[in-house]
């Protein structure tokens, strides 16, 4: 098997903003690779720091933020055909918006309509990016936005060229707004919780949608997300993040079959089920921890039924479980008492498993 071609390194990232309630200490030492072609995703409840992450390997960072430490090493190859390795945290704005973003990295946000200009026929906002960053000539930006409303599955799309956002259904924005982002070729697709505001079935057709334009262009994706039914659907390997870590990464099935986070088990505990013999959905107790207040030990503890002692001081490395599953808690140590997984959710497991052979 030939080398993986790695294209973003992040490593020991670490993010703080300023409130008016003080510091927030929101990304601890995020660390994460992605290589050609693969698609990651980045799970986690609402805060866990997961958009922070990608908008700072994106370069678009609030003005209260603060890097403090840590490097986003991304490889790209340029117009000249040259392979170039940048640190996108050492990188000027303008260094970022003019070889970076939209040329290499692209990103789709999960609000269609703050992505797209309302005054601005769909056709003129997929061209805009082409001839802006190539020079691309008006009529062949033009051939390349119908070639892309078709990819992206748009229907009679010379009409559509025409159309205001306000004329087309969530799910075709939805579609534009990916079709925009695939104009200038990037190496890499971003997708913040692409399918939150549509319906499950535009939902499916969307995930799909991305699969395919992956497949056909070759790039690499990372999907940001708190939906593991949709991690399921799409990821190759999967970082769960919580209070601005990553405390478990894995490849899908190691993650879905064989867990070993406490967090990570609480996520698939709550993933909705149709077999389940709970007539309850499963949620996990209690509520994030507030960052503006450093965190000693294990930042799950409070929420986690098998803490332990040591999990009030210190805060658990990542433990190595095989070569791609690594997970940071201290039930791994190899003194830790033997945890058991819940046995509702050894039964889902189970029947994931069957699910999948069928």
């Amino acid at each position: 098997m030939s080398e993986k071609e790695k294209i973003l390194e992040i490593r020991d990232l670490d993010i703080s903003f300023s409130t008016t309630s003080g510091s927030i200490h929101a990304i601890r030492g995020v660390n994460l690779d992605l290589y050609k072609g693969e698609t990651v995703a980045i799970v986690g409840e609402s805060g866990s720091g997961k958009s922070v992450t990608m908008k700072t390997a994106m370069g678009i960072m609030d003005s209260n933020a603060t890097v403090n430490s840590g490097t986003i090493l991304y490889t790209y190859t340029d117009e000249n055909g040259v392979k170039k390795t940048v640190d996108i945290v050492k990188m000027s704005r303008h260094d970022i918006r003019t070889h970076i973003n939209g040329r290499h990295m692209a990103m789709v946000f999960q609000d269609p309509m703050t992505s797209l200009d309302p005054t601005m026929p769909i056709g003129k906002q997929i061209m805009e990016g082409m001839i802006h960053h190539y020079h691309t000539p008006k009529d062949e930006a033009y051939r390349k936005a119908l070639s892309l409303l078709e990819l992206v599955g748009i229907t009679d799309a010379e009409k559509r060229m025409k159309n205001y956002p306000h004329q087309l259904s969530g799910g075709m924005r939805q579609r534009v707004v990916i079709a925009i982002s695939l104009a200038c070729d990037p190496d890499l697709l971003i997708c913040d919780e692409p399918t939150t505001a549509l319906d499950v079935t535009i939902q499916a057709k969307i995930l799909e949608l991305i699969k395919d334009v992956q497949k056909k262009l070759g790039i690499s994706v990372i999907y940001i997300t708190h939906d593991l039914g949709v991690v399921a659907k799409v990821a190759d390997y999967v970082n769960v993040m919580y209070a601005g870590r990553i405390v478990e990464t894995g490849s899908i099935n190691e993650i879905f079959y064989e867990p070993c986070h406490p967090y990570t088990w609480g996520l698939l505990s709550a993933m909705p089920d149709l077999d389940t013999d709970d007539d309850r959905l499963y949620t996990i107790p209690g509520s994030p921890p507030n960052l503006t207040h450093e965190i000693p030990g294990d930042a799950y503890a409070p929420r986690n039924h098998y803490a332990l002692n040591i999990d009030d001081r210190l805060s658990p490395p990542m433990f190595k479980v095989s070569d791609t599953h690594y997970a940071a808690t201290w039930l791994l140590h190899e003194r830790a008492p033997q945890i058991e997984l819940p046995p509702e959710l050894k039964r889902r497991i189970e029947r994931m498993k069957k699910e999948a052979e069928k």
